[in-house]
């Protein structure tokens, strides 16, 4: 195996794009792999799909000839590596969904070389890469893992959004089927990774994963119950927080909102409680966080509500603008976010809802809220009964609600110029 031979990123999402473009920085040729044929021939013209990953960095990658994306898996037996960064959704019962996982295995197993290394980034309970895709990739290939190929886990924590986040600069988790596996993963990330973090198994390396995402849901819940609590005896949470987090030891601040959005948090938790059934254990604290972080969309709803009464009108028939739909700030990411839950159970209750997000000007079709797709952002305006504010982008933060004569609801702490009608949900 030659470091030489172009790596192979599988998945050019949110977190395989960037590790492609990153060992592309690094002087060694990527193949991108996706399905998606549209994905793939936009970004051999230099174009990129994803806001916080620039056409340039792109068309600069394609031009020195060291990144390309294509669809043919077949080429797999062209790169000396091969890194899965694919979907692990959960189903319609809550359980993982691993179909993206397996499907993508089946696909690059019968062109794996000898001596080539597999690496699994995508989210899952440990067993999974010795376990479920080790099986479809030896019995696809021929190969033992182990043996005549390589095989590891290493867990994505791309920050999309966040411009301190660097790939090159976030330790990289790394465990292997067997040591030798470990060591030849540790230097392919080498190559393009400043800090490598070795560990003992596969299993390992997944459960840092789930860990690290079920401490902030956790964590998140937390100061969800205690807002609830505190506006109740009358105290401002984000006024705790902020007196909370002047500890220079013991304390992270955490912060409540609407509910949990993205690919990881509102997700990644279930995957360990599935997993746990397996062994005759129930995740009672893991579950509960998940039921309080669930409910948060019914408690902005009921805040809605409220203010309306206010106004002396019910909320059926109410116009209602929410006011972003990603999960988090200044990004076009709205996979799970609240702001879709919140849409439909006001919905459900007979109101009539539009939005605004600058930076997801339609709706686009989703596995769970696909009724909604087709919707486009509509203008700023007092023409609606109430304005609801889920996401806490830029634009909000400076945006003049002082004049406003209707309702301002808003779940993340985050309006400045504020009217005489504001609300926290």
């Amino acid at each position: 195996m030659t470091p030489y031979l172009p790596i192979a990123v599988v998945g050019l999402g949110y977190v395989g794009l960037p590790l492609s473009l990153q060992f592309a920085r690094s002087g060694f040729p990527v193949l991108g792999f996706d399905i998606d044929l549209t994905k793939t021939e936009l970004l051999n013209q230099g174009q990129s799909y994803i806001k916080h990953v620039s056409d340039r960095d792109i068309a600069a990658m394609c031009s020195a000839g060291l990144f390309e994306a294509t669809t043919d898996f077949a080429r797999i037996k062209e790169t000396s590596a091969s890194i899965i960064c694919v979907p692990t959704p959960l189903n319609r019962f809550r359980e993982p969904d691993l179909s993206y996982v397996i499907e993508t295995g089946k696909a690059i197993a019968p062109h794996i070389r000898k001596g080539a290394v597999v690496i699994l980034e995508s989210t899952t309970y440990p067993g999974t890469t010795q376990g479920e895709l080790r099986e479809v990739l030896e019995r696809g290939s021929g190969l033992a893992a182990g043996l005549d190929f390589h095989l590891a886990y290493s867990p994505e924590r791309e920050d999309p959004g966040n411009p301190d986040s660097k790939v090159a600069r976030i330790p990289k988790v790394v465990g292997g089927l067997t040591p030798a596996c470990l060591e030849a993963a540790r230097k392919i990330y080498a190559l393009a990774i400043e800090n490598i973090v070795p560990v003992s198994s596969c299993a390992v390396a997944e459960a840092a994963k789930l860990t690290e995402n079920i401490f902030r849901s956790v964590n998140i819940a937390l100061v969800n119950e205690l807002k609830i609590i505190y506006e109740r005896m009358g105290i401002d949470i984000w006024e705790v927080i902020e007196a909370a987090k002047t500890k220079p030891f013991g304390f992270m601040a955490f912060y409540p909102g609407p509910g949990l959005g993205g690919h990881c948090i509102p997700i990644d938790p279930f995957y360990l409680t599935w997993k746990a059934r397996e062994f005759g254990l129930h995740t009672r604290f893991i579950e509960l966080a998940g039921e309080i972080n669930t409910a948060m969309p019914e408690y902005v709803v009921e805040k809605i509500v409220d203010a309306l009464n206010t106004e002396g009108k019910p909320l059926k028939g109410s116009k209602i603008l929410l006011l972003g739909l990603a999960y988090k700030p200044n990004i076009e990411d709205d996979r799970e976010s609240p702001s879709y839950v919140i849409m439909e159970l006001l919905e459900q209750k007979g109101a009539k809802v539009s939005y605004n997000d600058p930076h997801i000007p339609m709706i686009k079709h989703t596995r769970r809220h696909d009724a909604l797709a087709g919707r486009q952002s509509v203008a700023v305006t007092e023409a609606h009964d109430a304005v609801v504010l889920c996401t806490a982008h830029d634009e909000y933060k400076v945006m003049d609600f002082s004049t406003f004569t209707i309702p301002v609801i808003d779940t993340r702490n985050c309006v400045s110029k504020r009217n005489r009608k504001y609300y926290r949900a």
